[in-house]
């Protein structure tokens, strides 16, 4: 039998929130939205708040992220959602499970010219699963369980709703409905054996597992199928750390290499994108892996593409009772190229050169961070050098923008991880360009004695810019910003700490005060504006 309930509008959705096992708000105040801060007062729930709505849609992307369980903004009217659209589209790329509460002109006077008075659905409902308007207080919770049940189904994502003014401060009593169970998507058995019989026939196989695997908690069935193949594994996004390191199977400097000599392409839980040259492997069968019907790709027709519970089907693949191939000989041909990658990559981890290079910063980075660390990307030029240098030893402790790559996601995704790993390193990788776009929220992480380190590659231009414009045009414009702007007093004046380094020798002692500091640190290092990451654009 159901819970009756009674409350005004915002007791009647927490209730609805708390029941699906959402623990925190993230938010910037606004006053159509006081009666979700009142209910969460009266039960001691959870507030952060920020100076950006963009951060809290970021920290509650962090969340789902991180934790697989549904994060939580709550924005006021009009520019209050606006401002966070950016985050929802994030998300929605990210297939990340959050709410967005939004606040809402009233309705009873709606088109006479309410303060913020917008209709947000138009605006949101490309970017989200889900997106509506409640009417009634009494079906605030029917519609806020449905929306979260909605955002956790496969393939998962973002959901919106929005309150009236007049329907948020309303009392009502309603029936808190019960937590729908999320029935997992069977995958057809006979496209899962086609795929396994693939890679066990493959003499070249390769397997990439991306953020779905981490979101779908497959990560134990991944490795259990690359084990039981013998396979190769590389990674992307979340997926990052689903094979330690030191695994006999992961694999991370060879993948030019392993892509031209692949004769079966295994990709599970991430799109066939740009990041991915589009599914195109040459000769190679592409065997595309998707947690849904609809994230199989539309422009390539792989050779199999099981959809369906990533668990599931990584379970049968490791099962699978065919004869297989022995890739003893492929693996260690990829291991010799990956130990030479390794050689040269640690050269360059360890130059002495003054500017310091990227690469350097990198080398110093894997000294001081532990393993259960939370890494976040945010920028361009100097996060793309974290791809190459870092290797998460753990599932779980990767964050970056996703294929969508916005910046601004650092502060709002540390504040998140911090969050939910009290005890753990949060180290935010920020370009001195995306520093422009949240860096302000450091005073949201001081305020609430949120503690993250904050290291900016600061080379003084767009560098994912201006080197291939002069590469196509001979000239660059609009591509510079200040060299050796003080980032580090920008953190001080908010309450943080910081310093700024332009010596290799002094990254080691500076990246160890900051994480010992307690407080929001921003070690600000000046690199060499003419290293940048080798990638001939940005464009795709």
């Amino acid at each position: 039998m159901s819970e009756r309930i009674e409350g005004h509008g915002g007791a009647l959705a927490l209730a609805a929130l708390r029941a699906h096992g959402v623990r925190e708000m993230f938010t910037l105040s606004g006053g159509h939205v006081f009666p979700l801060y009142d209910a969460a007062h009266q039960l001691g729930f959870p507030i952060y708040d920020v100076r950006h709505e963009q951060s809290a849609v970021f920290a509650a992307e962090a969340v789902a992220k991180l934790q697989r369980r549904p994060g939580l903004a709550v924005l006021t009217a009009g520019p209050g959602v606006t401002n966070g659209i950016s985050g929802l589209t994030s998300a929605f790329f990210n297939a990340s499970p959050i709410l967005v509460l939004g606040g809402r002109a009233p309705q009873f006077r709606w088109g006479a010219g309410s303060l913020q008075e917008l209709d947000h659905l138009p605006l949101v409902t490309p970017v989200t699963k889900h997106a509506e308007t409640v009417l009634r207080p009494e079906d605030i919770p029917h519609v806020v369980s449905g929306a979260l049940t909605t955002a956790l189904t496969p393939h998962r994502g973002p959901v919106f709703v929005d309150l009236p003014l007049e329907v948020a401060f309303s009392v009502a009593a309603a029936a808190l409905p019960a937590v729908a169970a999320i029935e997992a998507i069977e995958a057809d058995p006979a496209e899962v054996a086609k795929a396994a019989d693939l890679i066990a026939r493959g003499q070249r196989p390769v397997l990439i597992a991306g953020s779905d695997v981490y979101a779908g908690d497959a990560v134990a069935a991944l490795r259990a199928a690359a084990e039981a193949f013998a396979v190769p594994v590389f990674t992307n996004g979340m997926g990052r750390g689903a094979l330690p390191p030191d695994h006999p199977l992961a694999f991370t400097k060879s993948r030019r290499v392993a892509l031209q000599q692949a004769d079966v392409v295994v990709v599970v839980g991430t799109p066939l994108d740009f990041r991915l040259n589009f599914g195109d492997f040459g000769a190679a069968a592409v065997v595309h892996v998707v947690d849904a019907p609809g994230e199989r790709a539309g422009h390539r027709r792989p050779a199999a593409a099981p959809a369906g519970d990533l668990r599931l089907i990584l379970s049968a693949f490791a099962d699978h009772p065919g004869d297989r191939v022995d890739h003893t000989e492929w693996v260690a041909e990829l291991r010799a190229a990956e130990d030479a990658a390794r050689t040269r990559d640690a050269a360059e981890m360890g130059a002495e050169t003054d500017p310091i290079r990227p690469a350097r910063v990198y080398g110093e980075l894997r000294r001081v961070l532990a393993r259960d660390a939370v890494t976040i990307g945010d920028g361009g030029d100097f996060v793309s050098y974290a791809g190459r240098y870092l290797e998460p030893a753990q599932p779980g402790t990767w964050l970056d923008p996703g294929p969508y790559g916005c910046l601004g996601t650092g502060m709002g995704y540390a504040m998140g991880a911090r969050v939910t790993h009290p005890d753990r390193q949060i180290c935010v990788l920020m370009g001195d360009g995306a520093a422009g776009f949240s860096l302000l929220d450091v005073e949201s992480l001081v305020r609430q004695r949120l503690p993250v380190v904050i290291v900016v590659g600061n080379n003084g231009i767009w560098g994912l810019e201006k080197h291939p414009m002069r590469a196509l045009y001979g000239y660059d414009v609009a591509a510079d910003l200040q060299p050796e702007l003080r980032y580090d007093q920008v953190v001080q004046a908010l309450g943080g700490a910081g310093e700024t380094v332009t010596r290799a020798a002094d990254l080691g002692p500076a990246l160890r005060r900051a994480f010992a500091a307690g407080v929001p640190y921003l070690v600000n290092v000046v690199t060499d504006p003419a290293d940048a990451y080798p990638r001939s654009s940005n464009l795709a």
